[in-house]
């Protein structure tokens, strides 16, 4: 018990005193910080929506802008398909009435494009249905038509991905206590706490941030384009920017799918700007497509809407490039975060906006801290009158693990909830289990007749392996709630899965420090436990 090296104290005070600096900004009153010198970390814990209030937003699926997207999607596919050997040449492929249509050039090559067209469809769970139904009228014309059961799939499968979208784009780090759930096949339910600007939280979340690279089509006539006109195989995009309209090939270059990594950066002037970076499959075909097209312009389209159409004067290699526009750092960074979080798959429009005030909150903060404080007392009163000194050092411990457990809160700019609160006591009370462990050993040992530094050292050694073992189970308990859950019940989790740990700590090796220099500097001859 003597042989306890200067290192590992300086260590244990270390860790310690960094919790402290850590958790004291979220103690602080309002007036005191703006006080608190700025070289001191500032970091604070996040109230959730049940104790800061927030906004509350529900979200609903375009179904005409999804029927549109998945149209799009199969055209961009049936010509893939097509033109693989034998290639089977087709006229334009028309989007009227929500289904695909095309004529094949040589009526010997309807069936071989019927079959490969039926080939990318997909069944509909167990219906025996597909979710595209292809047809052949007149001889040489091929329909596609969405069936109900496979736009129902694609709806559901569309919004299990926006929700998961949104989430990236709310909460980056997982660190902020957010709800985002689906409600029925097509809406969902967004709650964020301490939302100061509901608006910029609406404008983040609304946008689908679809990216794509099209070639300009310099064939169009300028006048014809203004009207809305663009020649078969393109379309017509307004410009983001100072008005009017530009026609591009409906070829997509590249899309925004294929995207690893977007940042808000600044070019060489100095101006905002985007700066992204494509997967290895799209570093190739970016490379490919400008390499076949320089001296051409391409337009760089976010969500329909042409933000810049500069010219390739240089083969583009890579995989990285820069989309400019009248970005201030704000919006670029907005902008960056939606296009690393993903392209949302459907549109969603807020159909219903509600401001949670923190009143509710206030009285619930109010009532948690008597509930923390008259816990605490409780749990020190017993551990003092049952272990004497042991006991003191367990209520420094106490003391130690509340703090470090705001402090990493605060570290990882976690949010705490009402859940969270009752998860604190928890482990308040819990904490001292370590404690009854180690004392009553060491009383265990006493009885059987050991020394003092024996019976000590032999009741940590030998509780530890115990405290370990349940509280290995614990985190492993909390670790599947905060996996699994949402809202609430991962506030509770964080609190619970950070208290195992600072508990377990300060049991094992704050309080045996404190017991082996009371030891080391005392010798005592009997041990009063």
């Amino acid at each position: 018990m003597l042989d306890f090296p200067r290192w590992k104290v300086w260590s244990i005070t270390l860790v310690i005193l960094v919790g402290i600096l850590f958790a004291i900004p979220s103690m602080l009153p309002a007036n005191l910080k703006a006080r608190y010198p700025t070289w001191l970390p500032s970091a604070t814990i996040n109230l959730g929506l049940d104790l800061a209030g927030g906004s509350q937003l529900l979200l609903e699926a375009d179904r005409v802008d999804a029927a549109k997207q998945r149209l799009q999607a199969m055209e961009d596919q049936v010509q893939t398909e097509l033109r693989r050997n034998p290639r089977v040449e087709i006229g334009d492929i028309s989007t009227a009435g929500g289904r695909l249509s095309f004529l094949v050039r040589d009526p010997t090559q309807v069936d071989t494009a019927v079959e490969r067209l039926r080939a990318i469809t997909q069944p509909v769970a167990l219906t025996g249905g597909r979710d595209w139904d292809v047809q052949v009228m007149d001889s040489t014309r091929v329909i596609m038509t969405p069936t109900q059961s496979g736009s129902d799939r694609a709806m559901r499968d569309a919004m299990t991905v926006a929700r998961d979208v949104v989430r990236r784009r709310i909460d980056p780090q997982g660190t902020k206590e957010i709800t985002v759930v689906n409600q029925g096949t097509d809406r969902i339910l967004v709650e964020v706490p301490g939302v100061e600007d509901p608006e910029a939280l609406k404008r983040l979340i609304g946008q689908t941030a679809r990216l794509e690279f099209k070639l300009v089509d310099l064939t169009a006539d300028p006048n014809q384009v203004q009207q809305g006109h663009a020649p078969a195989g393109s379309q017509v995009l307004p410009m983001a920017e100072g008005g009017g309209n530009i026609a591009v090939k409906r070829r997509v270059m590249v899309s925004g799918d294929q995207l690893v990594d977007a940042k808000q950066s600044f070019d060489q002037d100095g101006r905002a700007v985007v700066s992204i970076r494509f997967n290895t499959a799209g570093s190739r075909r970016f490379g490919r497509v400008t390499q076949e097209n320089v001296n051409k312009p391409f337009a760089i389209i976010l969500d329909d809407k042409v933000l810049s159409a500069p010219n390739i004067n240089e083969p583009i290699l890579g995989g990285q490039a820069q989309i400019s526009g009248n970005f201030t750092v704000e919006t670029a960074n907005q902008l960056a975060v939606s296009l690393a979080s993903g392209k949302l798959p459907v549109k969603l429009n807020v159909i219903e906006e509600r401001t949670i005030g923190p009143e509710l909150g206030k009285d619930s903060i109010q009532k948690g801290i008597i509930a923390s404080v008259v816990a605490t007392l409780a749990v020190i009163i017993f551990m003092i009158v049952t272990y004497g000194r042991f006991g003191i050092y367990t209520t420094y411990g106490l003391i130690v693990n509340a703090l470090l457990i705001l402090g990493i809160m605060a570290i990882f700019n976690a949010s705490l909830t009402l859940p969270g609160i009752a998860g604190f006591v928890l482990t308040i009370g819990a904490a001292v289990d370590a404690n009854v462990l180690i004392n009553e050993r060491i009383r265990e040992e006493q009885r059987r007749g050991r020394k003092v530094l024996d019976a000590i050292e032999t009741g940590y050694k030998e509780a530890s392996t115990a405290i370990f073992d349940a509280n290995i189970t614990n985190v492993i308990a909390a670790v599947l709630m905060w996996y699994f859950g949402s809202g609430p019940i991962r506030g509770f989790a964080v609190v619970l899965m950070i208290g195992i740990i600072t508990s377990v700590f300060t049991a094992v090796n704050f309080t045996r420090m404190l017991v082996a220099l009371w030891v080391r500097r005392t010798r005592p001859r009997v041990l009063h436990i």
